[in-house]
Formats: structure tokens, sequence, C-alpha cells
């Protein structure tokens, strides 16, 4: 949700120049449906709990007040003991309260730190160093794979062959963002080429590629001759 209002807002002229408001509030709404049944249902569920726990907790009252007062017309325990009773059931239920909000506390927590922890844990489908390669080699099988640095002059040629790319989060629908692009780019004969098209047909994609912030499907991206998948990444990109 905020994240939708956030890129609206940074882009507010870009909305506002193509009259695209009704939409933006329309899209802001169904984000904002998602985080209301959410809370909907956390309090639901919390209202319950709520409900049983204090229904058992002045249940639980009822009970004993009612079976003291019988064993007070009988003659079998004091009003002396009923109140100690009372005092120490009291005390242990509230107890019980603090006890159940600090495991509730704790699951707040886990859960929160689940997230960072798969972060932490992440690992990356690009290797950025040589460590990494091997670390990770037997998985992929690219046993005695290393980075290499291009020696000599660089001439900045940047080459792309039938490159076919579909965004990692987007594989299972299937919906692939070039479809065998070729193109390049030297200091001679192509000095400029503009990426001009419509939105989401591929421009920002095909720079990810040569930044190799991605790896493409299928084809090459060659810089000075070289696949970039063979480069050292933090070389490459200085």
């Amino acid at each position: 949700m905020n994240t939708v209002a956030e890129e609206c807002f940074s882009n507010i002229r870009t909305v506002k120049a193509f009259g695209n408001e009704d939409a933006e509030v329309l899209k802001f709404h169904v984000s904002n449906l998602v985080t209301y049944n959410v809370g909907k249902k956390k309090a639901m569920y919390s209202s319950l709990f709520i409900f049983v726990n204090q229904s058992m907790n002045y249940g639980s009252m009822i009970a004993v007040i009612y079976v003291a007062s019988i064993l007070f017309k009988d003659g079998r325990i004091s009003i002396g003991e009923i109140s100690s009773f009372m005092f120490y059931m009291i005390m242990l239920v509230m107890n019980f309260t603090i006890l159940g909000m600090v495991f509730g506390n704790i699951g707040s927590v886990v859960g929160a730190s689940d997230k960072i922890y798969e972060f932490m844990t992440h690992e990356p489908t690009i290797k950025t160093n040589d460590e990494e390669i091997q670390k990770y080699s037997r998985v992929n099988g690219t046993e005695g794979k290393k980075y290499i640095k291009i020696e000599g002059e660089v001439n900045g040629r940047i080459e792309l062959k039938n490159i076919k790319f579909t965004y990692p989060s987007k594989k299972h629908e299937g919906n692939q963002v070039l479809k065998g692009v070729s193109l390049s780019v030297d200091n001679d004969k192509n000095r400029v080429v503009a990426l001009c098209g419509t939105s989401g047909c591929g421009k920002s994609s095909i720079i990810a590629l040569m930044e190799r912030f991605y790896d493409a499907d299928e084809g090459e991206v060659l810089f000075n001759g070289v696949n970039v998948q063979d480069l050292d990444p933090k070389w490459y990109h200085s």
C-alpha cells in the first residue's frame, strides 16, 4: 500500500499529465483493501481469544465463589481462607495473562525476524567473486571456474546476441520480455543506439542485462568480445 502511494506521489506529474488519477486511486483502494482484510482477520482472531480467555477467567471465579459459599454454609471453610484463595487465584491468573502477552510478543518478533533471516541467508544467483563461485560450484556445476579481467585496451564494445529473457519473478507466468534481441554498440560504427518502444517492451531490461543485474535465459551479452558472465563483476561494473 505504501509502495503504491509512494510511486504515485513521486511521479505525480506523469499521473497528472495522462489524467490517470482515477486509476491510481483505484490501485490504492485495492492495496488498501488487502491490508484491511488482513487487519480484520487479525482483529477477529484476537477478539475470539480475548472472549474465550475472559470467559474462562471470570467463569472460574464464579465457580470458586459458588463452591466456597456451599463449603462456608457447611462450616468446612472460613471467610479468611476463601479470601486468601481468591487473592492467590487472581495473582496466578494475572501472571498467566502476562505470560501470554510475552509469548505473543515472541511470536511477533519471530515473524518479523523470519524475513530478515531470509534476506541474510539468501544465495544470489550471480556470484560477485571467485570465492562464492567455488563455494556453490558443486550445486551449479562450475568447478574450477574463475572470473577474468580483460587485460590491455578496452574498446567498450557491447554486443547482444539473440537474447531471450524473462524476469525470475515472472517465469511461472511465461511472460517473456525479450524474444531474440540482437544489437551492438561500439566506438566506430554504432556509437549511438536508441532503444525506443512502448512501456514494458524491454528497454530497461536490455540495460539491466548489459549491467549484469540479471543473466539472460538464452543468448550472450558480450563486452569487448567476452561474455559478461565470465568477467569479474566488480571489475566490469567499475
